[in-house]
């Protein structure tokens, strides 16, 4: 079940880094190269900070084809994507419970101490956004007020918190799948943020 998640995850994230991409005029192979590091570039940092190979695209090099042809496809509907807006921001938020949860799986596989199996759920979940919107000259989602590495981590705590209690992986990922996209839904659907830090020198206008 969580493969096939996420291999909507990588799809709805690669469709969404095509129109990112889109918006800065970029050609085809701008389209795939962004797709593809939106999609898969926060467990390839992860595997590369934990030297943890291979890469799942190298392992399943068909990833490169879903994303791809997520991405290309994506400017053949595009005109009407903004209908689809509310169902991509849900697709996203799968996106970020179930990479979230992969992260701290792998973490786990390799016995990391618990704060970094935290890092790398919120790694794995948040790193491909920032690196597309850094990529696309924007301020990154996740340094602004929405509520996203935030529900990242508590999707990675409740999933190392319940899989200690009960020693079951799958009961952990559930429950952490159910809270983080509760969370995240929620936020969304009442428009919840965190505090920001706003800061002017008082010569500036």
């Amino acid at each position: 079940m969580l493969h096939i998640l996420y291999i909507i995850a990588i799809t709805a994230e690669a469709m969404t880094a095509a129109l990112s991409a889109g918006r800065r005029d970029m050609d085809w192979v701008g389209v795939c190269i962004i797709a593809w590091i939106t999609a898969l570039g926060g467990g390839t940092l992860r595997n590369i900070l934990f030297n943890h190979y291979p890469m799942a695209w190298v392992e399943h090099p068909e990833y490169l084809l879903i994303t791809a042809g997520a991405a290309l496809f994506t400017p053949l509907i595009a005109s009407f994507m903004g209908r689809l807006r509310k169902l991509f921001l849900y697709l996203d938020a799968l996106g970020l419970v179930v990479f979230t949860i992969i992260g701290c799986q792998i973490a786990e596989e390799i016995k990391l101490p618990v704060i970094i199996i935290l890092f790398s759920g919120v790694l794995t979940g948040c790193a491909g956004g920032v690196l597309r919107d850094v990529l696309c000259n924007e301020i990154p989602l996740l340094f602004q007020k929405e509520i996203y590495a935030s529900a990242s981590l508590i999707t990675g705590g409740v999933y190392v918190a319940v899989d200690h209690w009960y020693s079951s992986p799958t009961i952990a990922m559930l429950a952490a799948a159910t809270v983080g996209l509760t969370i995240r839904l929620l936020s969304i659907r009442f428009d919840w943020h965190m505090p920001k830090f706003t800061y002017r020198d008082k010569w500036e206008h």
